[in-house]
């Protein structure tokens, strides 16, 4: 799914090139999340279970959660596996072009982070992470297809699209997360938690544009475009080699709560008898409110109602075919950058004998239509699982926002942790739309009693 980092075209070749520099957006660490033993990976989805953990200390060392997708290309990936390097991804990938076409990237890496409990009522929390997102949305196939594999005499073609815009934003947090008790009867208990978060901004691009349209005349290799297109970037900013000397700081928030139905149960079959275990849990929050503003931002805005000889896109990058045809305003301006706010709803059902089944539902509260802002790919999955002290295994099943049906396998063994939301369907299907995968390691110290 990589591109060349020559632009191609008027708009998507500035879009493709920062996708291409992505190596690797969507949930982290799916199914692992809902694990009781997940600790401070837990946290970043509800900082409300930052409380009442079986641990009296999580400390993680390094996590890492990648995801990449989007709904223009399906890929076999037994193929690209079995390809020894020499697969191609413009020839091998089954297309589905359309109006609105979406690629998505998620990098989300967990530093050293841990979580301790204060007094019998509250616990708290230290997480950093660093993150690099990147949204391209309503983008027309049909025209990034033609892009890619160049222009076609005497193939005409028309394009549309509105709404098009892209981010990429990478940036650093460290969070400090506050969890207490709120109500705690013989069958029910609530807790709930609240993060705050410094953020450091390495910087990021931006484009937008709220309608383009045109046609391409394959007699006289003529692309006609109309419409409009805001691009810029932060000061300095070089999305392949980012530096967080020159970072801009910014704030964000998540905030959450628990509810469980509890009720006596004695389960023989986990290290003795069980600790006061809920039979349901339900839990809501709302992650990533806040944003990055970058001071010295460079933004230019070109009328784009004009012509262009496509063949300049074979031997000049895209400032240099927009300088040369289109007329452009640069301002420097103080650009913010949106996190991907979203609200998080998770219900988990205890079966009986270690065995769980958890439902998960992240829905972004940002449109995909809004510019200089990433958002969350929406997602519903549902995740059976065994659970213990010492080990969890658990096979997530999702819906996807512009994708399929994800199969995912993953396992945590001690103070390891290792899985990927799609492995299984990536492993059996033709025409994969989404990858992802996560690994970690840390050190849990449980309490002295069973849960």
């Amino acid at each position: 799914m990589n591109t060349t980092s020559s632009s191609k075209s008027i708009y998507i070749a500035l879009l493709v090139t920062v996708l291409g520099h992505i190596s690797m957006q969507a949930q982290s660490y799916m199914g692992y999340a809902m694990d009781n033993y997940a600790g401070v990976h837990s946290v970043i989805y509800n900082p409300a279970n930052v409380y009442d953990s079986p641990f009296s200390s999580d400390i993680n060392i390094v996590s890492a959660s990648g995801y990449l997708g989007s709904d223009f290309i399906g890929l076999s990936f037994s193929d690209l596996l079995s390809s020894g390097g020499d697969f191609d991804f413009e020839e091998s990938g089954e297309r589905y072009p359309s109006e609105n076409n979406h690629f998505f990237t998620n990098i989300d890496i967990l530093g050293p982070s841990f979580m301790f409990n204060v007094g019998e009522k509250q616990s708290f929390a230290v997480t950093t992470r660093l993150r690099g997102i990147f949204n391209l949305n309503n983008i027309d196939g049909g025209l990034y297809e033609r892009i890619s594999d160049g222009f076609e005499i005497g193939n005409d073609f028309d394009f549309a699209s509105e709404d098009l815009n892209s981010t990429i934003h990478l940036f650093s947090e460290i969070g400090v997360s506050y969890g207490r008790e709120l109500v705690n009867t013989k069958e029910h208990f609530l807790k709930g938690g609240l993060t705050l978060k410094y953020l450091l901004g390495a910087g990021g691009l931006f484009a937008s544009s709220p309608e383009l349209s045109g046609n391409y005349n394959g007699t006289t290799n003529i692309l006609t475009t109309q419409g409009s297109l805001s691009y810029g970037t932060t000061e300095d900013f070089v999305n392949d080699s980012p530096d967080f000397g020159k970072s801009q700081s910014g704030f964000g928030a998540d905030i959450g709560f628990v509810y469980e139905y509890r009720k006596r149960i004695v389960d023989e079959t986990v290290q003795g008898k069980r600790a006061q275990q809920y039979k349901l849990k339900m839990a809501v929050s709302i992650t990533d409110i806040g944003s990055v503003s970058y001071n010295n931002s460079e933004n230019t805005n070109y009328d784009l109602n004009g012509s262009v000889n496509a063949l300049e896109f074979e031997f000049k990058d895209l400032e240099e075919v927009l300088e040369d045809n289109y007329s452009g305003t640069t301002t420097i301006v103080k650009q913010k950058i949106l996190l991907p706010t979203a609200l998080q709803i998770m219900a988990d059902y205890y079966i009986g004998k270690s065995w769980y089944v958890g439902v998960h539902t992240g829905l972004s509260l940002r449109d995909s239509g809004l510019a200089n802002a990433n958002t969350l790919i929406n997602t519903a999955t549902l995740s059976p699982r065994w659970e213990s002290k010492w080990i969890s295994v658990y096979s997530p099943l999702s819906l996807r926002q512009y994708g399929d049906l994800a199969w995912g396998f993953g396992f945590r063994l001690g103070p390891l942790t290792l899985g990927s939301g799609s492995i299984l369907t990536n492993l059996i299907s033709d025409s994969s739309k989404n990858a992802d995968f996560y690994v970690g390691l840390k050190v849990p110290l449980y309490k002295n009693i069973t849960y």
